[in-house]
């Protein structure tokens, strides 16, 4: 039980995973270790909506890799049907020995508990109705924390129904019990005392505060009423055992005046989780205040005699029955290793002073000082390294999720190894989880994967009872990956990622199985007289020679691919060598070029043309090419007069343009500025020129495509596209339809505009001929290369073909 309450404790999640896992585990099928349940019965089971445990508790139990969660989904997408496998319970199945091996009677009775404790109840199909739980009713926000801390409760109370209180110091406004019920959930003590307040609102938990006979405050016990009915007693009549009556002193004189109190009780192993409260006080509560003395016991034989040094008022009277001698002034402590605690002054833990005295040394005390010269500041030993490893060792696995899950399998191991001996491990379990991860594991595969392969090697062993070495078992044989042949992913002849037998290992033994029978038909042949032990003898000796032949075959072929691997190696160097040396060789030139002046203004470092110069003439191309469309939509282009004005508008309207768009500009910026750096006005002026040519130049191009489109040659590859669509199918069935009116007229345009685009580029070639003609350039120079050249030139009748070339 404890085992699978180490399972529920998963870090960082909510009471209603917890609480979710250890009711799957209660419904576990014994013999299918399959749990199939519908997602609105484990919020029945939990206090919890269907939606709320769909959204936040499933998707929590997927990603902890304690429970596998199959889904049917229902009519809306969410998860309805449930098929659940709580891993460790799976894991553990058929292991020997495993605390989570549990048999079909375990199962019942932990299904059982859980329905006495939080069963939501049920009605029959013949009418019966089966009550809810102790706690079943709770429903609602922090039920499944009220159901958990119920259930630990009953877990840690005895028959009498009390449970075992922690120790140590506690908040005294919280209370003991409080402190007590939040180290069982691993919550903070004002968050115990109000799941402990609501308890107590269902009487399902009593407080009990024990009187005294002196009517000083005594210890308060922490009571399950039911779980002591279900043994046959009740909570009033363990109390009242607990209770103490006033001792009436035998005698007059101070010394028996202190009476003897109750002896704390002392427990094998502790039942209440080591988490710590995060809000304790640093003061105890009074109730708890620990007694002064301790009870003799009255009526027993000592096996050993006490040895009394006469010096506390607490010892016997000896066999004479006479009074006991007085107490010497100092009440000197007993010396180490007589029931003390070293380094405390309480009476508890040693034999200190009376109340009302002062201490003073006493020879005891100066031997325990020279006793302890040796030790630490802390008055303790100094401890050795190996009490230093067993100091720090950790019980439970390491609070890492994926290191928990892959050492699942192992957790005995793991309590048996020091503390350096587990960071070792751990240090190596990452390191493996990192293997997996780069030979192509999936992250959140690659734990589960690990326990699967130690859960593998224990059963090679026979269990973890025939492992005498924990620590070198898990370095040298547990964890570490053993390939069965050459593939990288070969784990004992399975491929990691798939889980599927290796390819490999079943080629390679097919080859050996080969070479067995191919050497064995030549030992048949060569040899056919021989007998079996003789032949038997003469196969073993050729497969002997062939594995060796083999073995000089790998390692030729591993050194002519060291070598192959060097020679590419070297190749890739002095490529990346040749490389670096061009690149530093290109930077060089661009340096150079980045300090050249510019070709038409000479400013320096401008990499051979500045900015402004080089807008001035991607500005001309521009012109020159809005002058070239313009001549293309000329009516005819024999007539060199028409074309020369039609370029001649184009470069006025332009230079209009231009010079109202730097007008705009200086309206909206500050002219004193440019004034003040003319180089940075003149960039102004080209990038603004730049622009204003780039959209004439598209609207020069707009308007002659629209031109040609209301050609007749435009019209009529417009029509023959309409007549086209006309005689498709699903047009004669509805010809008068928008659909088909709208997709014949879009064929049309479509038309038209392939056709002006062609009439374009034909005049366009015209002109680049006769331009070619008239000054002897080849044609095919591009034509915007050349008006770069002759875009500056004044424009006159002469010149028109070179213009437009």
């Amino acid at each position: 039980m404890r085992a699978l309450l180490a399972v529920a404790g998963l870090d960082g999640a909510s009471d209603a995973v917890r609480l979710a896992v250890l009711v799957l585990a209660s419904r576990t099928p014994s013999e299918t270790g399959m749990v199939r349940i519908r997602t609105s019965e484990l919020g029945r089971w939990i206090g919890l909506s269907a939606s709320y445990v769909a959204s936040e508790v499933l998707p929590v139990l997927r990603r902890s890799g304690v429970v596998s969660v199959d889904t049917a989904e229902g009519e809306c997408g969410q998860d309805d049907g449930l098929e659940c496998r709580v891993l460790p319970l799976w894991a553990a199945q058929d292991v020997v020995g495993h605390p989570l091996n549990l048999a079909k009677r375990e199962y019942a009775t932990l299904l059982r508990l859980l329905e006495a404790v939080m069963g939501p109840g049920w009605t029959l199909r013949d009418g019966r109705v089966i009550p809810a739980g102790l706690i079943g009713t709770r429903t609602g926000r922090g039920a499944a924390t009220d159901r958990l801390a119920l259930l630990l409760l009953v877990l840690e109370a005895r028959e009498t129904g009390r449970v075992r209180q922690c120790g140590g110091t506690v908040d005294t406004k919280r209370g003991r019990a409080a402190a007590t019920v939040a180290r069982l959930l691993g919550c903070t003590a004002s968050a115990g005392e109000r799941v402990l307040e609501r308890l107590e609102d269902r009487e399902l938990v009593l407080r009990v505060r024990l009187r005294t006979g002196s009517g000083l405050a005594s210890r308060s016990r922490l009571m399950l009423p039911a779980v002591a009915a279900a043994h046959g007693r009740t909570v009033a009549d363990d109390a009242q055992e607990d209770r103490a009556e006033a001792s009436k002193p035998e005698f007059s004189d101070p010394d028996v005046a202190a009476r003897a109190v109750e002896a704390p009780e002392l427990e094998m192993e502790s039942q209440v989780s080591g988490v710590l409260v995060v809000d304790e006080a640093g003061v105890a509560e009074p109730d708890v205040a620990a007694a002064l003395h301790t009870d003799h016991p009255h009526l027993a034989t000592s096996v050993v005699p006490p040895q009394l040094s006469h010096r506390f008022s607490g010892e016997g009277r000896g066999a004479e029955g006479r009074r006991p001698e007085p107490a010497c002034a100092g009440e000197d402590q007993a010396a180490e290793g007589e029931g003390t605690v070293a380094g405390t002054g309480s009476a508890v833990a040693g034999d200190g002073p009376l109340r009302g005295e002062q201490p003073k040394e006493s020879p005891v005390d100066e031997r325990d000082g020279q006793r302890a010269a040796g030790a630490g500041a802390g008055g303790q030993p100094k401890a050795t390294g190996w009490e230093k490893a067993q100091q720090q060792r950790r019980v439970g696995l390491p609070a890492d999720l994926r290191l928990r899950v892959a050492l699942g399998p192992v957790s005995w191991l793991w309590e048996r190894l020091s503390g350096w001996q587990q960071d070792q491990v751990q240090a190596a379990t990452r390191a493996e989880l990192a293997q997996l991860a780069g030979l192509g594991v999936a992250p959140e595969g690659a734990p589960r994967l690990l326990a699967d392969r130690l859960t593998d090697r224990l059963a090679e062993t026979g269990g973890e009872a025939m492992v005498t070495g924990p620590y070198g078992w898990l370095i040298r044989r547990g964890l570490p990956q053993r390939p069965a042949c050459s593939h990288r992913k070969c784990d004992d002849g399975v491929r990691l990622g798939t889980g599927e037998d290796c390819e490999n290992c079943g080629n390679v033994i097919h080859l050996r199985r080969a070479w067995r029978a191919r050497i064995g038909a030549e030992i048949d042949r060569e040899l056919p007289g021989l007998d079996d032990g003789e032949r038997r003898r003469v196969l073993e000796e050729r497969l002997r020679e062939r594995i060796a032949i083999e073995a000089e075959d790998l390692a030729w072929r591993q050194v002519q691919a060291s070598e192959e691997r060097a020679r590419r190696d070297a190749v890739s160097a002095a490529a990346a060598e040749q490389a670096e040396r061009e690149r530093q060789a290109a930077a060089a030139a661009d340096a150079v070029r980045q300090a050249l002046a510019c070709e038409d203004c000479g400013r320096d470092w401008a990499a051979g043309l500045c900015e402004a110069c080089d807008h001035h003439r991607q500005t001309e191309v521009l012109i020159g090419e809005a002058g070239l469309l313009a001549a293309a939509g000329s009516a005819n282009l024999s007539e060199a007069g028409i074309i020369a004005a039609a370029v001649a508008g184009a470069r006025e309207a332009i230079g209009e343009s231009i010079a109202a768009s730097w007008q705009e500009f200086l309206q909206i910026t500050d002219v004193a500025a440019l004034e003040a750096d003319p180089e940075a006005a003149e960039d102004a002026y080209a990038f603004a020129a730049l622009q204003t040519a780039q959209q004439a130049v598209q609207e020069y191009q707009d308007d002659v495509l629209a031109m040609l489109g209301r050609t007749g040659e435009a019209e009529a590859e417009a029509r023959r596209a309409y007549q086209a669509e006309q005689v498709r199918p699903w047009f004669q069935r509805n010809p008068t339809g928008a659909d088909a009116v709208a997709a014949a007229t879009k064929a049309a345009d479509a038309a038209r505009e392939r056709v002006a685009e062609y009439l374009l580029a034909a005049r366009l070639e015209q002109l680049r001929e006769r331009a070619a003609a008239r000054t002897g350039r080849p044609t095919t120079a591009s034509w915007t290369d050349r008006l770069a050249g002759l875009a500056a030139r004044p424009l006159d009748s002469d010149d028109t073909g070179a213009v437009i070339a």
